[in-house]
């Protein structure tokens, strides 16, 4: 969703602006905007488009040169994509400019009364009315922090704000409810964002904002309060990736190089997780054995991949800890009255920590006294900070929309806290558990065997890129799989696509098989139960001219077709790990021929922070 930046220090605000929002630009946005306070004035520039178009008119007409500013990116929600609904926003006398990231439920009753008082609106933004009303609170009470405070007490709804004022130099505030804000603690500056990428380069020190809490920052100093007014404390972390990471490196997206990436991110996910017992440690679970040992149910809750991820879980968790596992949409759970008791176990699957559909449904999960751990990959999140544990899959910063790393590791995560069910209930001896991690330890390098000769997959594109539908089969831990590489092509290369259960194929898919629809097959290893099963499927859709693509394992010597793709042998668990490979790649090479956006596919963001 938007992104949001603010600075304050002793050089150029534009300059750190400008540099944050481009590290922002991965979270999907659809205009963006500045304003600087200098000389005694705010100066804003905005305009719709992506951020080369604000610095293209940056260029013909610079900012003043102002020491503290704000910068946002906007994800449309309350009116278009255009230039007068880009923020900041300011207040009628230009006195207050307010960025916000974030739905204002009750916007429409505060904009009547505000219009009652004679206020006249230039955009059509939920966030011009918490602008103007920041304005109108701060003439009254002078002080910004103070106005911030009463202003949030009468806003419904998810956001973060922040804030500069013409009578307050030097000073930012910003607050959240429901929507990622941190501050970055610089040597002579400090930055406001929704991310800590938007300021990574400048400096690694970073601080926890809490719910319903402002901060006040200066170049040298920060406060934290809650809405009403009480002093808060805050917590302090140290970013553990630096720049480089989010850069490109060579590779011409970033969906290529995270591609690339998965078998160190897999690597770092396992990382540590034995200890000097040589016992499967998962040291930020904070639910105790006792109670995990009490456990009777365990539900996973995500969203798109995440929700994939759960999917390919839930087969291992019942597996090893012979717990029932539901997977559920985030979005859909609390409004369908689950079943949740004292003994149940919520497992809530985020790649930001800030997915707000998964942070509702966790929320409501707590309210009927479950237990939560969640799977994250964003230190300080909201997801995490309110869970009862969490583990955090270390696979670094995901830049492009599409997920693949973060994927992987929230499948390999997922496993950890089913391995570790396992053992605290002594369903598996610790030496079965440690063999289990050591076969799970050989992935990162099949993984990378894999991608090191996977160039087949751009003649695949290539031969599909007129295709008008594409579908995807699997069985067992591969259904998911199929509905993964059917999503990626969705988000990717806009092309129609559909994930199906081969076992269902006869109850009503096989009907959109015709001569030449192109069909990808996740085949089950040759050791599985299902195999023969679904040849005899890949032999239906054949006989009815459909051009079949099969994922299938390297020793599996039934599949004779020459064009087949293949994969390192694994373990039928582990199998989802390698044959969602080629589907990335398949869909990021049809977005390239298709010439489309393969970062930022359009519509969509990295992180949806509103329901």
């Amino acid at each position: 969703m938007c992104g949001i930046v603010g600075y304050t220090g002793d050089s150029n605000a534009t300059i750190p602006l400008l540099e944050g929002l481009a590290r922002l630009e991965y979270r999907g946005y659809d205009s963006a905007g500045i304003s600087i306070l200098a000389d005694g004035k705010i100066t804003t520039a905005k305009r719709a488009g992506k951020l080369a178009v604000l610095v293209a008119a940056l260029k013909e007409k610079s900012l003043p040169n102002g020491q503290v500013g704000i910068g946002h990116t906007r994800w449309a929600t309350h009116g278009s994509p255009i230039d007068r609904n880009a923020h900041p926003h300011l207040d009628p006398d230009g006195k207050v400019a307010l960025i916000h990231n974030g739905i204002i439920e009750n916007y429409h009753s505060l904009k009547v009364a505000l219009e009652n008082q004679g206020h006249d609106f230039s955009s059509d933004t939920d966030s011009e009315v918490v602008a103007h009303l920041l304005g109108a609170e701060y003439s009254r009470v002078n002080d910004l922090t103070a106005a911030m405070e009463k202003v949030c007490k009468q806003l419904q709804g998810n956001f973060s704000l922040v804030a500069i004022a013409v009578d307050s130099p030097g000073t930012l505030v910003g607050a959240r409810r429901n929507s990622p804000l941190v501050v970055g603690l610089g040597d002579g500056a400090n930055f406001l964002a929704s991310d800590v990428a938007a300021f990574i380069s400048f400096t690694r020190r970073a601080l926890e904002i809490g719910q319903n809490q402002i901060v006040t920052l200066t170049a040298s100093s920060y406060s934290i309060t809650n809405f009403d007014g009480e002093a808060q404390n805050a917590r302090e972390f140290e970013v553990t990736w630096d720049a480089s990471a989010a850069e490109k490196n060579g590779f011409p997206h970033f969906m290529a190089k995270e591609i690339m990436e998965q078998p160190k991110a897999l690597a770092d996910c396992l990382l540590g997780r034995i200890d000097e017992k040589g016992q499967l440690a998962l040291n930020e679970v904070r639910v105790s054995d006792d109670e995990l040992r009490d456990i009777e149910k365990i539900i996973i809750i995500g969203c798109g991949s995440a929700f994939h991820a759960g999917m390919i879980a839930k087969y291992g968790i019942e597996h090893w800890s012979r717990i029932p596992v539901e997977v559920e949409l985030a979005s859909e759970f609390r409004y369908r009255d689950p079943i949740i008791t004292r003994n149940t176990l919520v497992l809530a699957i985020s790649q930001s920590g800030e997915t707000m559909d998964t942070l509702m449904a966790l929320r409501h999960a707590k309210e009927q006294r479950a237990k939560v751990i969640s799977i994250c990959n964003t230190h300080g999140a909201s997801i995490p900070r309110e869970s009862d544990g969490v583990v955090y899959t270390q696979a670094g910063p995901e830049i492009a929309v599409a997920s693949t790393k973060a994927f992987l590791t929230q499948i390999v995560a997922a496993y950890l806290v089913g391995l570790y069910l396992a053992q605290v209930r002594g369903i598996k001896f610790v030496d079965e558990v440690r063999d289990i991690l050591e076969e799970l330890d050989e992935m990162p390098t099949k993984i990378e065997r894999y991608l090191e000769t996977s160039e087949r997959l751009k003649e695949l594109a290539e031969e599909f890129q007129s295709a008008q539908s594409i579908l995807f089969l699997g069985r067992h831990v591969g259904y998911p799989v199929a509905l993964e590489g059917a999503l990626k092509l969705k988000e990717l290369a806009y092309m129609h696509a559909e994930g199906f259960a081969a076992g269902e194929l006869k109850h009503g898919p096989i009907a959109l098989i015709e001569e030449g629809t192109p069909v990808l097959v996740v085949m089950p290893s040759p050791h599985s139960p299902l195999h023969d099963k679904m040849l005899s499927n890949v032999q239906e859709i054949q006989a009815r001219g459909a051009r079949a693509i099969i994922i299938a394992s390297e020793s599996d010597l039934a599949i004779a077709d020459p064009r087949a793709i293949r994969i390192p042998d694994a373990p039928v668990l582990f199998q989802p790990l390698l044959a969602v490979l080629p589907l990335q790649l398949f869909a990021y090479e049809s977005a390239v021929i298709r010439g489309y956006d393969v970062d930022q596919p359009r519509n969509l963001a990295k992180s949806v922070t509103v329901e």
